[in-house]
Formats: C-alpha cells, structure tokens, sequence
C-alpha cells in the first residue's frame, strides 16, 4: 500500500517526503479531531472496577 502511494505522489524523493509527511499529519489531525472524540463514548474506559481495596478488602 505504501509503494503504491509512494509511486502515485509527484516530484522527486523530497518532494514525496514532504507531501508523505503533510499527509500523515493530516491523517493524525483528523484522527484527533473528529475520529477519537466520536468513538470515545463507544469504549468502556469509564467502566473501572479499581476501588482501592487490596486482595483481603482492606483499604491501603
């Protein structure tokens, strides 16, 4: 998939390089911009079962 983009991408190996990279941040940015925020409510990491009692049901 890599080759593939790097292939269709214009300019010399610099040129790629900056456009690869312009892409890449772009993909992070939207990723933590609309994806993450979205799927946020969807993921249990709100669900904790850690109440600070030890093994024995003493509090530390």
């Amino acid at each position: 998939m890599y080759g593939w983009i790097w292939r269709h991408l214009p300019g010399n190996a610099w040129v790629r390089g900056i456009i690869s990279l312009v892409l890449a941040l772009a993909v992070v940015y939207v990723l933590f911009q609309y994806v993450f925020p979205w799927a946020e409510p969807l993921l249990p990491f709100g669900d904790v079962t850690v109440d600070g009692t030890n093994a024995m049901g003493a509090v530390r």
